[in-house]
């Protein structure tokens, strides 16, 4: 995430009508080849589509349109970032606007960093992308500085390379402390779930 303050200037995106329209599977992932060639960008997108889609799931009960939405949101929040680093999230709900996606995985994916965007997270969906985000890279860094990657990570080696500020230091662990106290999950359960959930996408 930039440091850069790239303020929305609003809180209310896409249609009201639009409620329950999403892109299909296929459309998302032809959106996401398109705008990221980098392929280590394009998989941390799909482990926080992959992990949102989970917690939809096996946390909140969510029917399968709804867990779609989660996995959508997560899918394409940095959809951007590699190509308008400038304009970040600001293309994206452009984007997902002209197609008449549902507006509320477009407030989603604008509430993903609300101190860079100005945009808060109001409800649960907002409040895990959130979460899931910045955990979810640094859980991956880490992942990948070991021999047998996440096979056999606990948690306790999270949280010490957390107190580390030179491991995976462009990750604010401010955002990590802020996104965790508006949520009643522990942080070391959020943790264990995103080990738990990732591991396997590539």
């Amino acid at each position: 995430m930039s440091t850069h303050i790239l303020a929305l200037g609003r809180s209310s995106f896409g249609n009201p009508a639009n409620k329950g329209h999403l892109l299909s599977n296929e459309d998302a992932q032809a959106l996401l080849n398109e705008w990221v060639p980098n392929e280590r960008l394009r998989l941390h997108m799909k482990q926080v589509g992959a992990v949102m889609k989970a917690w939809a799931l096996e946390r909140e009960g969510a029917d399968e349109l709804t867990a779609r939405k989660w996995e959508q949101a997560g899918l394409l929040h940095d959809a951007d970032w590699e190509k308008y680093p400038d304009s970040h999230c600001r293309i994206i709900i452009e984007k997902l606007e002209e197609l008449n996606v549902d507006p509320e995985v477009i407030h989603c994916i604008a509430s993903h960093g609300p101190k860079y965007f100005g945009v808060e997270p109001e409800n649960t969906m907002d409040k895990m992308i959130y979460v899931f985000d910045e955990l979810s890279g640094f859980i991956h860094a880490a992942a990948l500085i070991r021999p047998m990657r996440y096979e056999g990570m606990d948690v306790k080696g999270i949280l010490k390379k957390l107190k580390t500020p030179s491991f995976a230091a462009q990750v604010s662990r401010d955002d990590i402390s802020d996104a965790i106290s508006r949520i009643n999950t522990p942080l070391e359960e959020i943790i264990q779930f995103i080990i738990d959930h990732q591991k396997d996408v590539q």
